[in-house]
C-alpha cells in the first residue's frame, strides 16, 4: 500500500497555484489600501490636498484589484 509516483501530479503539471501564491495579490492590495487610508488621515493633519489625493488614487486603485480578486 505504498504511493504510486506515476500517478501524483504535482501543482505545475495541473496548473494550479500554490496557497500562498493565491492569496498574494489581495495581501498586496490590502497593504496598498491602508497605506493610501494612511496617506489620507496625514494629509488631513497637514491639509495637504495633494497627498490626501494620492492617498484617495490609492485606496480607489487598490479597491478595484481586490474586487478583480473576488470575481476571479
Amino acid at each position: 500500500m505504498g504511493i504510486d509516483k506515476d500517478r501524483i501530479m504535482t501543482q505545475d503539471e495541473t496548473g494550479e497555484l500554490a496557497p500562498i501564491d493565491q492569496v498574494e495579490d489581495r495581501v498586496e492590495a490590502e497593504m496598498k489600501k491602508l497605506e493610501g487610508e494612511a496617506k489620507k488621515f496625514v494629509a488631513d493633519g497637514m491639509q495637504d490636498k495633494k497627498l490626501a489625493q494620492e492617498g484617495e488614487r490609492m485606496v480607489e486603485e487598490a479597491e478595484r484589484e481586490l474586487a478583480k480578486e473576488n470575481s476571479e
